[in-house]
């Protein structure tokens, strides 16, 4: 009897324990009802044998109710909604940049308000609406500027992101390796490890939100991890880093997988917040500052086209052209048709005229005797014709033209042959009369062909940085310039394929001697200056300089635009009148009424021209106002998508949050329920051990003792 007795004592004890096991996990469950994360955990129990016979009940375990499929889909919403949520907000940045697109103030309305201060110009002609004029083009220059370094500055913030999420993805790598290895301790030794689990589970879910990662449970409970493709970022106790790194101006994320060495990250990488900052750092941010930089180029070379068209009154006493990256005789080459160097006096009546015919070669003064020239004596003949009336020089790359006696120097095209190379006459070449200048070679026009001298001597080298679509870097290649003197010699150096790109693309002149890089189709690579020691051996100016290679160079040069610093501070020498030199010596070539220059400029804006590739715009042929609204959209377009699938990330991602919290989460409900069965399963035992009790005392009484 009395050992009966203890075997119904053990029986209660045990449902005691098991109670006691089950209210502690309902009431840590209640306690993390609103806990991120948190699975509920329920005590396993079982029944316990002894010799075939019950002898009560034991907890086996307390484990974590989880759906592994649902938590998977809960981390994938999660890093979608991390890489549209980074873009979507800094893409509503970028675009705040530019203004509302309606209102004058805007970017794009300073364009317009340049073409329309130039409109009421001439229409009602006077010094105040030069003033106007001139002050649009500034503050339209000006905000360029300010739009690039403002795009420039969110470009270095995502570099800050991205290294703090490295970080931060690094410590949480770490600590969930760490983890796995208190939850196979707890597992062994028989604890419970679900506090280990569930602190795992949260610390997963962050890391979901700067990577797409894809898990799996260990032979001990844990968790390993690892990116899209199975490269092993965990596993069990040992965790893999990541490491970020910029080269050429492209960030390129680096893994160091379990096991593994340093490696790219590539396209492993599909989403999460730091797939985002990559993507908005290596082409959304890009794209638009090349964009931006497109258009201010495509502006200022329209206003330099018809500035260059016409003259000051009274004209100036010197034209300065821009620095062409070459040597004159280069320059030269190539041209044709027919120019006229005038010197005219503060009337603007004809003291002298030189005709260059480049189709002869000839010069001839005031329509004298026709003297022969070349690309190498133009300089020398050119100053012979000119004689006493005025010089020419050339230095550092520019062109510079001037008179004598107090009198103006002023070019204009023969009216049916005019000069021309790379699509442009000979003053707007040079840039002798341009409005808008910039302080480093900004039209790559160079005019240069296949069979051009290069300028460029052998031994020189230029290093590219070459990545793929996802931002990778494939290969820096460092290409030596050839013996070789001519273009030919040097694009067959850049193309080649054990020392050059070939392997990637190709290098290219057109027909205007535009220098382009050209990925193999489909291949989304992408081609910037890493570094370049080149040197022209006229001029100084680097190979990427002169070419503009690269869109970091591109957007180095925009910066510098400026307005002609002489009519930045006195716009009456704004070029204003049409110059007739059909009368010959002693005839008036710049009428004083002449205004007809403010109505070219105000057209500019409607011509159409052909303006090149920038990142994510194919070059195209329009104006400069479709460029503009071209530019607008797709500024608007970007950021809408990126808005549109943030929406959709978050709305995806609280549905996989709500259906695994039904799953795994804390019902309070069902909690209370379980509250109450297990508290009265610990009443039924405790009654079954005072039974007990009263029944020993029973029997010792029964017994005397």
């Amino acid at each position: 009897m009395i050992s009966s007795l203890g075997g119904i004592l053990n029986i209660a004890t045990s449902g005691l324990q098991a109670a006691q096991a089950g209210l502690g996990a309902v009431s840590n469950n209640v306690a993390n009802v609103n806990t991120p994360g948190y699975a509920r955990e329920i005590a396993n129990q079982s029944t316990f044998n002894v010799g075939g016979a019950g002898a009560g009940v034991d907890v086996t375990s307390i484990t974590r109710v989880i759906n592994q499929f649902l938590e998977q889909a809960g981390y994938a919403a999660q890093s979608q909604n991390g890489s549209a949520a980074i873009e979507s907000s800094t893409l509503d940045q970028a675009q705040s940049l530019f203004g509302d697109p309606t209102s004058s103030s805007s970017f794009f309305g300073q364009l317009d308000s340049v073409f329309s201060a130039f409109s009421t110009l001439s229409t009602s002609p006077s010094s105040a609406g030069q003033s106007a004029a001139v002050s649009q083009i500034q503050q339209f220059l000006s905000q360029a500027q300010s739009i690039t370094s403002s795009l420039n500055t969110l470009s270095s913030q995502t570099d800050q992101q991205i290294s703090g999420d490295v970080t931060t993805a690094n410590s949480l790598l770490k600590q969930i390796g760490q983890l796995n290895s208190q939850i196979s301790q707890a597992t062994a030794s028989g604890t419970d490890p679900t506090g280990a689990q569930n602190q795992q589970s949260a610390l997963i879910n962050q890391l979901s939100g700067l990577m797409d990662i894809k898990t799996s449970t260990n032979a001990t409970g844990g968790v390993n991890i690892a990116a899209s493709d199975g490269t092993p970022l965990v596993t069990n106790q040992t965790a893999g880093s990541l490491a970020y790194s910029v080269s050429a101006g492209t960030g390129q994320l680096l893994v160091t997988p379990v096991g593994g060495v340093e490696q790219p990250m590539g396209s492993r990488l599909t989403s999460g917040e730091l797939n985002g900052l990559l993507d908005l750092r290596n082409n959304q941010l890009p794209a638009i500052t090349s964009q931006v930089s497109n258009l201010v180029s495509a502006a200022a070379n329209q206003l330099n086209a018809v500035s260059n068209s016409f003259s000051a009154q009274p004209p100036p006493a010197t034209l300065t052209g821009r620095d062409t990256g070459m040597d004159l005789p280069t320059d030269i080459s190539g041209f044709t048709g027919t120019t006229n160097v005038a010197v005219l006096n503060s009337s603007g009546v004809v003291q002298s005229q030189v005709a260059i015919d480049f189709d002869a070669g000839t010069m001839s003064l005031n329509g004298g005797a026709a003297v022969s020239f070349t690309p190498s004596t133009f300089l020398t003949t050119l100053n012979s014709q000119l004689g006493t009336s005025g010089s020419a020089s050339f230095s550092n790359g520019a062109l510079s033209i001037s008179a004598t006696g107090g009198n103006g120097v002023a070019i204009s095209d023969d009216s049916t042959t005019p000069s021309s190379k790379a699509g442009q006459g000979f003053s707007d070449f040079f840039g002798l009369n341009d409005l808008v200048q910039s302080s480093s070679p900004t039209d790559y026009n160079t005019g240069l062909t296949p069979s051009s001298a290069s300028g460029y001597p052998a031994g020189q080298t230029i290093t590219f940085a070459l990545t793929g679509s996802d931002g990778s870097l494939l290969k820096n290649v460092t290409v030596t310039t050839p013996a070789g003197g001519t273009m030919q010699d040097m694009l067959n150096s850049l193309n080649d394929r054990a020392n050059g790109v070939g392997l990637y693309g190709s290098f290219a002149l057109d027909s205007n001697g535009q220098l382009a890089f050209t990925p193999n189709g489909g291949s989304g690579v992408a081609l910037a200056v890493q570094s370049d020691s080149t040197a022209n051996t006229a001029t100084g100016t680097s190979l990427s300089q002169l070419f503009g290679i690269g869109d970091a160079t591109r957007i180095a040069a925009q910066n510098t635009y400026a307005v002609n610093s002489s009519i930045a501070a006195d716009p009456t020498k704004l070029q204003s009148a049409q110059v007739d030199l059909s009368g010959g010596v002693g005839s008036t070539a710049l009428a004083q009424t002449d205004n007809s220059a403010a109505g070219a400029f105000a057209n500019a804006g409607d011509v159409s021209t052909t303006i090149g590739a920038a990142l994510g715009l194919a070059a195209q042929t329009g104006t400069l106002s479709d460029y503009a609204s071209t530019i607008s959209q797709s500024i608007a377009s970007a950021a809408t998508s990126a808005s549109d699938a943030a929406t959709t990330a978050t709305a995806v991602q609280t549905e996989a949050q709500t259906r695994l919290s039904s799953t795994e989460g804390v019902n309070i409900d069902q909690e209370l329920v379980s509250l109450t069965t297990y508290q009265q399963a610990y009443n039924a035992s405790a009654r079954m051990v005072q039974a007990t009790q009263d029944m020993f005392t029973t029997l010792l009484g029964m017994t005397g003792t």
